[in-house]
């Protein structure tokens, strides 16, 4: 896979990156999503510094995450349990029927 060098900014730093470079496209936009809520952060609790806006982005992110991980662990128990079901009613039509 081609790799290429890019540099990002988040809360005012610069981090020079070597990536694939299919991947250029979503980490620009994860490192303007995470300086979007930082800044947010920065305004919101003005007497702090950027470690905390940092933090509580990363908070957000995380629990964001978190909730998503366990809805795909939901809906995969949900698909388990409706094959089971379908294994259920194929035994019970050859078996019972």
């Amino acid at each position: 896979m081609e790799q290429q060098s890019i540099q990002i900014n988040i809360a005012d730093r610069s981090y020079p990156l070597r990536i694939p470079a299919a991947d250029e496209e979503k980490i620009r936009a994860a490192a303007k999503i995470i300086n979007e809520k930082t800044s947010l952060y920065r305004k919101r609790y003005a007497n702090r510094d950027t470690q905390d806006a940092l933090s509580m982005a990363l908070l957000q992110f995380v629990i964001r995450l978190i909730e998503a991980e366990q809805n795909e662990e939901a809906t995969q128990i949900v698909e388990e349990l409706k094959s089971l079901d379908n294994l259920l009613d194929d035994y019970i039509k050859i078996n019972l029927v």
